[in-house]
């Protein structure tokens, strides 16, 4: 090993330690800014269920890469709480149907202001310039890493690459 390398003995210069100091962070704004009524994983579900309506559960839980258990329960979950409904598909009586609800409608519409927040939160101690670069470069490691996940997004999936 190179004298110029570290040996990694301090936990802080492992990128995937840090990675998940940054979830716990965002997680904890998350609360913060949204309330209680959701988890980030549920929130993540209902976003996407409301541009992908009529989407099945499985396919649901490939576009939020989460896999397809947890995403039943958390389909299962959002039903319970009146945010959308889940209908047997008759052609396979095995997956459902999922359309949100006028509730999850409007609870995602009340939610914009505190993910606006939340956004602006985690991202405040960089620059402009930093933000749009720390956006860019986690855009790329996620889409570059996408198939080491246990639940990769599938493919016409992408990472918005605008930030704004």
């Amino acid at each position: 090993m190179p004298d110029t390398e570290s040996k990694l003995i301090n936990l802080y210069e492992h990128p995937g330690h840090l990675l998940r100091r940054a979830q716990q962070i965002s997680v904890s704004i998350f609360y913060d800014e949204m309330g209680e009524e959701l988890t980030p994983v549920q929130y993540a579900m209902l976003r996407n269920l409301e541009s992908h309506g009529g989407i099945d559960q499985v396919s649901l839980s490939a576009i939020s890469g989460i896999d397809t258990s947890t995403g039943a329960t958390v389909c299962a979950r959002l039903e319970e709480k009146g945010l959308l409904t889940r209908t047997v598909i008759p052609t396979n009586r095995r997956q459902r149907s999922l359309t949100i609800t006028g509730a999850g409608e409007q609870l995602l519409s009340d939610l914009i202001p505190g993910s606006q927040r939340l956004r602006r939160r985690l991202l405040a101690p960089l620059s402009s310039t930093e933000q749009l670069q720390f956006m860019s470069l986690l855009t790329k490691l996620v889409q570059e890493n996408n198939e080491q996940s246990r639940a990769p997004l599938t493919d016409g999936v992408t990472v918005a690459r605008e930030v704004s």
